[in-house]
């Protein structure tokens, strides 16, 4: 290190010696750690803006390109002077502050080929989203599938669909709630929504399982306002917040709150629900409380079918079938994404039934407006019939 020019200081070494002791007696974390790198002046902080970097054996192409060419630029900035471990390594707030700083200019301007780092980054952090959030509803499209051809014909309830249409066309006209919540869950206005029934029916369930509106801009509000479509108290929100729909005590609107919660329901939670109410039928309970307890008792094996006889499993690995092989092999994949880490038993200890209870709160709600359910909070034929019609919508167009 000598002969490199770069032996560091004491206060390098009295950091490495600490870092070291910690380790040995298994007291630090991955943070002490990467935190202790981050002090040479070469090392990229974890997070920068919105971005995370992964580990090493996860990065990406793109990831490892630009990982590289930030460290390349932090060890010149070093090498100019810009950055001081010492100040790094001692917790100095103005280092650090300043050390982030030249990592977040560095990722938000043009690289020579016109590319910016964070720019890129993030698009593919989105694009890989997108299609592990595809291949989801994929798998639990596939298995809502499978528990809908157990469950055999669902008719549907003619009469009890016009008059539920009815009385949500009703509630459209007017304003505030209930009317103008589904309408803004559906991403559309009261002229837009479809003239047919089943559609109209449809479409509302649709969006209350994947919500395609935003909470509402100060544009929106003032429409709103003049058009008498609710009290200024409903729409008095956001103006001193950080966003749309949040106040100024930090707390979001009523809409924002619901979709916030619709939202934070993932596959499984939905899988578990459809999966009760389609087997029950009409007159299962679906209150909030019910709809958490199937989630919590919730198997997918079960639904899949994947627990075969014994018998038939050495019945397949006597005669060598290949193609009953493979047929196992792609119900089990379906069912991958459930079967993991969702129902390990340490899973079981942290869930948290409470929780669960209060997102679907929103959900009942409005299953409740559509006629899913009754004044009971039990399914009706036509929550039987068209719940699940509208979660394969959701998620086959998703």
């Amino acid at each position: 290190m000598l002969a490199a020019g770069n032996p560091l200081s004491a206060a390098f070494w009295d950091s490495a010696e600490a870092i070291l002791h910690t380790i040995h007696d298994h007291e630090a974390t991955f943070g002490d750690v990467h935190g202790w790198l981050e002090a040479t002046g070469t090392e990229p902080t974890g997070i920068i803006g919105l971005h995370v970097w992964e580990e090493p054996s996860q990065r990406s192409p793109l990831q490892e390109e630009m990982h590289a060419l930030l460290v390349s630029h932090l060890e010149d900035r070093l090498t100019a002077g810009q950055t001081d471990p010492d100040k790094l390594v001692t917790g100095d707030t103005e280092a650090r502050q300043a050390y982030v700083a030249l990592q977040e200019e560095w990722m938000t301007t043009p690289l020579p080929d016109g590319r910016v780092p964070m720019t890129v980054l993030l698009d593919e952090q989105d694009e890989a989203f997108l299609a592990d959030w595809a291949a989801a509803d994929a798998e639990a499209l596939s298995a809502l599938r499978s528990v809908l051809a157990t469950a055999g014909d669902r008719p549907l309830p003619a009469a009890e669909l016009r008059a539920a249409a009815a009385r949500l066309r009703e509630d459209i006209a007017r304003p505030g709630w209930p009317g103008q919540m589904l309408v803004s869950f559906s991403g559309r206005n009261s002229e837009s929504l479809p003239a047919d029934d089943t559609e109209l029916w449809l479409m509302l369930a649709t969006s209350v399982a994947s919500p395609q509106g935003d909470p509402l801009s100060e544009e929106d509000k003032e429409f709103a306002r003049a058009m008498e479509w609710a009290e200024d108290e409903d729409l008095d929100f956001g103006d001193a917040g950080d966003g749309p729909g949040v106040g100024e005590d930090g707390e979001l609107d009523e809409m924002s709150a619901a979709m916030a919660a619709v939202c934070a329901l993932d596959h499984f939670d939905w899988l578990a629900v459809m999966s009760a109410l389609v087997t029950g039928g009409p007159g299962t309970p679906a209150s909030a409380a019910d709809l958490a307890r199937y989630v919590r008792d919730f198997d997918p094996g079960e639904v899949a079918g994947l627990d075969d006889e014994e018998d038939e499993d050495a019945e397949d690995e006597e005669t060598g079938d290949d193609e009953d092989a493979e047929d196992e092999d792609e119900a089990d994949y379906e069912f991958e994404a459930f079967d993991s880490a969702d129902l390990e038993d340490e899973e079981f200890d942290d869930f948290d039934e409470l929780s669960i209870e209060g997102l679907f709160l929103h959900v009942t709600a409005m299953w409740s407006v559509l006629g899913a359910i009754d004044e009971d909070d039990r399914l009706t034929a036509l929550g039987w019939w068209g719940l699940p019609e509208a979660m394969q919508r959701a998620w086959a167009e998703a």
